[in-house]
């Protein structure tokens, strides 16, 4: 229970990587934020059922919220209701992203509005997300953030390239921010999965044609599931992780060793 007393919020935790995350974290002693764009207060009320919280105690485990991060409104919303809740924000997991339905295919064929739209969620969404809570971290002095990001850049892997470039961006986030918020008390890390059989890649079996490719590359060869990720996060989120920051952790099976 080392994340006892820890208000944390995890962003597109509705379901896949976020939510595996989240029931985590809650396991852990947390109370989270579920922030997603859709099915966030079923899945809270899902996690806080399955945790076996007590539910006749004053305040819950989780708080399920509608968000899109790519809206300043809803990211500074999501922080203030945070707050209203918790009384506090201790950690934020940037884990929303587009991936699954993103279309497979040369980088010449990538709508102008699909690239826009990408990005809007996959790096501006981690911008605004970190600017709204980051206020109430420094008044703690005391604050983890932890953004998704992935194995894809550091390899190079074609055919998405506007995601990949989107990844490369949140690595390179993770170290400004490390740097600008080191000395209030705030550490900044990233996590860089594989291919993971999540909800999202499930439903869209066209990144799942990539898998055995990406199995054989990995020294521990097999899929990599959601329950691959959930130490690593809670981890980073802890006071285990104090003096780290600025860093990304492959978790991909050792295809990427760098």
């Amino acid at each position: 229970m080392k994340l006892v007393g820890k208000s944390i919020i995890i962003t597109g935790a509705a379901q896949g990587i976020g939510h595996a995350m989240a029931r985590r974290l809650v396991a852990d002693g947390a109370r989270v934020v579920v922030a997603d764009i859709g099915r966030a207060v079923e899945a809270a009320a899902e996690i806080e059922q399955s945790s076996g919280a007590d539910h006749t105690a004053e305040r819950p485990r989780t708080l399920g919220l509608t968000v899109d991060v790519s809206s300043e409104i809803d990211t500074v919303r999501m922080a203030e209701a945070t707050l209203d809740a918790f009384g506090r924000i201790d950690g934020l997991i940037n884990c929303a992203a587009m991936f699954a339905t993103v279309k497979l295919g040369p980088f010449e064929d990538i709508p102008v509005a699909e690239w826009k739209r990408l990005l809007e969620v996959n790096v501006i969404g981690v911008a605004l997300c970190t600017r709204a809570v980051v206020p109430q971290m420094r008044r703690q002095q005391w604050g983890r953030i932890i953004n998704l990001a992935s194995g894809a850049p550091l390899k190079g892997t074609p055919g998405f390239l506007h995601y990949i470039a989107s990844k490369g961006a949140v690595i390179a986030m993770t170290r400004g921010l490390a740097r600008e918020l080191g000395g209030d008390g705030i550490t900044v890390n990233a996590i860089a999965p594989g291919l993971t059989e999540s909800d999202g890649t499930l439903a869209h079996p066209a990144h799942l044609r990539h898998q055995a490719t990406g199995i054989r590359s990995r020294a521990i060869q097999r899929e990599e599931t959601p329950d691959d990720l959930v130490g690593v996060a809670s981890f980073l989120a802890s006071d285990d992780s104090a003096f780290m920051t600025g860093q990304t952790l492959v978790v991909d099976g050792g295809s990427v060793m760098h």
